[in-house]
């Protein structure tokens, strides 16, 4: 189960790197899923993913506006490795590396996050177009 949803997400994160419309990501994203999950899987995939997704205030702030977050730990990351060179100073660099971390994992949680509900939101496309075949 959980290999069926690793997949899924990798083929959401791929989705979410092209340049073009949510609902362009999702029809492609879903003729994906239709060809490579079973039908079965696809449900309790869905079912995992709504569970883990019962967000809090924070995780969708994060979702939304990643970037926006990340900005002031990467202006710490610079003013960090600024004052390291240009004074000399060890706890310039420590603030570079901690804001450049800091910086980089809010954004990395920010794209899973959005994968996530590109994926969930296909998955319900995928539920109610079998619901009402037209």
């Amino acid at each position: 189960m959980m290999n069926h949803l690793e997949h899924m997400l990798k083929m959401a994160e791929d989705e979410l790197t092209e340049y073009s419309t949510d609902a362009r990501k999702m029809e492609k994203l879903r003729r994906k899923i239709g060809l490579a999950i079973p039908r079965e899987q696809q449900k309790i995939c869905r079912e995992t993913l709504a569970a883990q997704m019962a967000s809090s205030g924070l995780q969708k702030l994060v979702e939304q506006q990643r970037q926006t977050i990340a900005l002031p730990f990467w202006g710490i990351a610079g003013l960090g490795l600024l004052g390291g060179i240009s004074l000399a100073q060890w706890l310039g660099y420590v603030m570079a590396v901690a804001g450049t971390i800091a910086a980089y994992r809010i954004q990395k949680w920010g794209w899973e996050l959005q994968a996530k509900r590109l994926l969930l939101q296909t998955l319900d496309d995928i539920e109610a177009r079998i619901a009402q075949p037209n």
